[in-house]
């Protein structure tokens, strides 16, 4: 995954976890972020189909998490951002012909999985508690 989307879901949660009774809205979130609301609700949209956040519309409206902060992963936020595997993408089209490029793929496949598993397990061991916690 070489975006933002991971780092501005973790900050858009771990300031859902500093104010769990709050209601915040995505223009607040975009201020501590800097960066346009609109990226704020893309994400928010995505966090609320993962089940980890609930938002609620109009002039009281905003997000807030949707069970408490050491109940939610580190992982599960990285599965509900994910788009790709850690190492990026396979190659498209290499050539059949060669010794390499005929199985480079089907390597690469196994290769990208078992570093995906780590990160998961690794970040599936830490909550989103922890990693707040660091902020006090």
């Amino acid at each position: 995954m070489n975006n933002t989307r991971f780092a501005t879901a973790i900050h858009i949660m771990t300031l859902l976890a500093e104010s769990p009774q709050e209601w915040l809205t995505s223009e607040w979130m975009a201020g501590s972020i800097n960066i346009n609301p609109v990226i704020v609700r893309k994400e928010l949209s995505v966090l609320r189909e993962a089940g980890l956040i609930i938002s609620r519309q109009g002039k009281e409206g905003g997000s807030r998490l949707a069970k408490s902060s050491d109940a939610i992963s580190i992982s599960e936020i990285y599965l509900a951002v994910k788009n790709t595997e850690v190492l990026g993408k396979k190659n498209n089209n290499p050539n059949p012909a060669c010794t390499v490029g005929r199985e480079i793929n089907e390597h690469l496949n196994t290769l990208f999985s078992e570093t995906d598993q780590m990160v998961l397990n690794f970040l599936g061991n830490k909550s989103l508690k922890e990693f707040t916690d660091q902020f006090k």
